[in-house]
């Protein structure tokens, strides 16, 4: 048996018996072999145990005074699912061998007991017990690499799996294109991605193309020479030179206009481009992030989208998970909002009732962690109890479009002219989302940019909307 610890593994075990003898011999053979041994006297007694105390493995005998191994594995089960059971009998049979492995036994063996049998199925224990600790220190290193590098809150299966393709891109230069819903943390993905490369050290540059307005993104992203157009008073670098060296973030590239997209397609091949009003070329070494919340793919269909350029920027596409995909993340990341926000409000920070979370998981959260977040706020900022419970959940929750759902539908009379509707229909839009501009461009199923031309185009006041 030079197969089985006898290096005192510190796993516990409770032997369960009704015989003096068998219980002192039982614990004599674990303790030499470094198990931490409790013993108990039937059923009752076993079951008191489980109830304080979790245990790696229990040995119990099938038959006994007060009742039989298959209530007190029963009791296990309830109690603590992950311990192993190994049940013993003088009186074993075929079908009750058969039955106590199909009810979850982890082994079944037969009186007298050989010791070394019995230590054999107590080191295949060990080795499930080592299996399943080696993979929760995997998860649990991760998850603790991810809070630490990016803010990236979560352990479920989907979101380690992007985090794993992240890292197999951030080993590369190759660019990226992250397609994701809005609210997913498209932004916090890229800034992983380059934290976890060589390239760490450089600088993160972001851009979003569609809070640029038209006319000044190429000098935004290329730079321009001075007197390059009317108040270029002094030469300016763009955001491509800034991010030499580093990473470019380009979100919401879906946004690109068509007419800057053959100037970017040259610089993802070429990494080389002019300022505006200049001649000389500048060569940089980047890699680019690019993102969207819309199909790249549907709109080089519709012609929005150069399909050189998509596939240029395509080199490694990932995506990012839903938050209704990992609901089983919902606990972890609201405990971290109510421990930031009571920051902000100077107050300690409240405890999250289960009936507050299970109401948290039972929504879809179409506007994901974004709107998750902005929820959690709201209910820190405005609920003074040291307990955060359903009620509050009720007292505040309003998904978005809950009170366009639950408004009448009235027909426009013939004749308003389209404009004017149009007019009507954004300002009840940008009403309903408190100004949000984002999220009313969600909901109108439009883009940022589209939303800001029309505010600007129909005269209503911008700094009403943010």
């Amino acid at each position: 048996m030079n197969n089985i610890p006898t290096d005192g593994s510190n796993s516990s075990v409770l032997v369960v018996d009704d015989e003096p003898g068998m219980r002192t011999a039982l614990r004599a053979n674990f303790l030499r072999h470094g198990w931490r041994v409790e013993t108990a006297s039937g059923v009752r007694d076993a079951e008191r145990a489980c109830e304080l105390t979790s245990y790696d493995l229990v040995v119990t005998d099938v038959r006994m005074r007060d009742g039989d191994g298959f209530e007190v594995m029963c009791s296990v089960q309830k109690t603590s699912p992950t311990t192993a059971v190994i049940l013993l009998t003088a009186f074993g049979s075929v079908p009750e061998a058969v039955e106590s492995m199909r009810s979850g036994a982890f082994d079944y063996l037969t009186k007298p007991v050989s010791f070394e049998q019995l230590q054999s199925a107590a080191a295949r224990v060990m080795e499930r017990i080592n299996k399943k600790t080696a993979a929760h220190e995997i998860v649990k290193d991760a998850a603790r690499e991810v809070t630490s590098n990016c803010g990236i809150i979560g352990r479920s299966p989907l979101l380690l799996q992007t985090l794993q393709r992240a890292r197999a891109a951030a080993s590369t230069d190759a660019d990226v294109l992250i397609e994701a819903e809005s609210g997913t943390g498209k932004e916090l993905l890229a800034k992983y991605i380059h934290q976890t490369s060589n390239r760490s050290r450089k600088p993160f540059v972001a851009v979003n193309c569609a809070a640029v307005p038209e006319p000044l993104l190429e000098s935004e992203l290329f730079g321009h020479a001075k007197g390059a157009f009317t108040g270029a008073s002094a030469a300016k670098a763009g955001k491509f030179e800034q991010a030499d060296g580093g990473t470019l973030l380009l979100d919401e590239i879906g946004e690109m206009p068509l007419n800057l997209q053959p100037k970017l397609l040259r610089i993802l091949q070429e990494r080389e481009f002019e300022r505006l009003g200049e001649t000389r070329s500048i060569h940089v070494n980047i890699r680019v992030i690019a993102t969207t919340n819309a199909s790249l793919g549907a709109m080089v269909e519709q012609g929005r989208f150069r399909s050189d350029l998509y596939y240029r920027l395509n080199v490694i596409p990932l995506s990012i998970p839903s938050l209704r995909e990992r609901l089983e993340d919902i606990p972890a990341l609201a405990r971290h909002f109510a421990e930031r926000f009571a920051i902000e409000v100077d107050s300690a920070v409240p405890i999250l009732d289960p009936s507050f979370v299970e109401r948290l998981q039972a929504f879809h959260w179409p506007g994901n962690i974004r709107e998750l977040s902005n929820f959690m706020r709201r209910v820190l900022s405005l609920h003074q109890g040291d307990v955060i419970d359903a009620a509050c959940f009720d007292k505040e929750f309003r998904p978005l479009g809950k009170e366009q759902q639950s408004a009448p539908q009235l027909m426009p009379a013939p004749g308003i002219p389209i404009y004017v509707l149009e007019k009507m229909h954004l300002e009840n839009t940008l009403a309903l989302t408190h100004g949000n501009r984002t999220h009313a461009a969600e909901m109108l199923g439009i883009s940022l940019r589209t939303i800001r031309n029309k505010i600007r185009e129909y005269g209503l006041p911008p700094r009403r909307y943010a």
